[in-house]
């Protein structure tokens, strides 16, 4: 599913962080390597994956639309300046503008929000956002939940006391829940340091972006694959006691069908199978879709 990354670029952003036996950074700074880290995942990864770059403080850019060109992508990243204070609402708003008008209402997307917890101060903060949010007409609505299925994750760049020495944690979660529960905010274990934003970066990608491998059969061929996009856990309304259904990792073919046979069959998801060039390390495109 496609990926919207939201980019604080407030003057918050640029507190310093002393790191021991090194030059001082700024959070911006430590945001950027995480940044990277992700999109270098994805590059090898989720090279079939469209990721968008927006910027926020008062006001929202889209500095990237989506894309398959991470270098692109990486390059905006190392260009991007300071701006005034923090306005979350309207970032929110941005990203769901900006992903309505490409892909729809009906397109599953992920959203990563990246930002240092400090949540604004006065009219416009996300404080004063949660507090009105129920107290406003349908032309200032609230962007939350989104208007197309999405999954929401923030990435912290702080420690969790110092989250918890406020009421932004709260807040962020609030942000979550709102959205449907999707997704999750993350905060830096331990001192603020590259390696624990690393660290931090990591979990989102083992959530989110960690690719599907399975092994498909046919008879008695088999071949490594690449299910794409990743297959979500999915809950059958008309059970009893509904569990989340998965995707086995051995998928058989047990059969053909002429297209023509089957026109536009009913499906839940739809998927490329793509097989997994061993010798090279790369994937590389499959034949046609699979369907769930």
């Amino acid at each position: 599913m496609p990926t919207v990354v939201l980019m604080d670029v407030s003057l918050s952003m640029t507190r310093p962080v002393a790191l021991e036996g090194s030059e001082e950074f700024q959070r911006k700074n430590l945001a950027a390597h995480g940044l990277t880290m992700l999109f270098e995942h994805m590059a090898t990864n989720y090279k079939l994956e469209f990721t968008a770059l927006v910027a926020f403080s008062s006001l929202w850019e889209l500095m990237v639309p989506f894309t398959r060109d991470y270098n692109t992508l990486q390059e905006a990243l190392s260009n991007m300046e300071d701006y005034d204070k923090t306005c979350l609402e309207a970032a929110l708003h941005g990203v769901s503008n900006v992903v309505q008008q490409e892909w729809g209402s009906a397109c599953p997307c992920q959203v990563v929000l990246v930002t240092d917890g400090a949540l604004g101060i006065g009219r416009g903060s996300l404080r004063h956002s949660l507090l009105t949010m129920k107290q406003r007409g349908e032309d200032k609505k609230f962007p939350l939940p989104f208007a197309f299925p999405s999954k929401l994750y923030i990435m912290c760049i702080a420690s969790m006391e110092e989250l918890q020495s406020s009421d932004a944690l709260n807040n962020l979660e609030q942000l979550v829940s709102i959205n449907g529960g999707e997704g999750q905010v993350l905060a830096v274990e331990g001192p603020l340091c590259l390696k624990n934003v690393q660290a931090m970066f990591g979990k989102l990608i083992d959530q989110a972006y960690s690719p599907f491998h399975a092994v498909l059969r046919c008879g008695h061929q088999a071949s490594d694959v690449q299910v794409f996009p990743r297959p979500e856990p999915i809950m059958i309304d008309e059970e009893v006691d509904p569990l989340p259904r998965t995707i086995a990792t051995d998928l058989e073919i047990v059969g053909f069908i002429e297209i023509a046979d089957i026109s536009s069959p009913p499906v839940l998801s739809r998927h490329l199978v793509l097989p997994i060039a061993v010798s090279k390390g790369e994937w590389t495109c499959s034949w046609g879709l699979a369907e769930e």
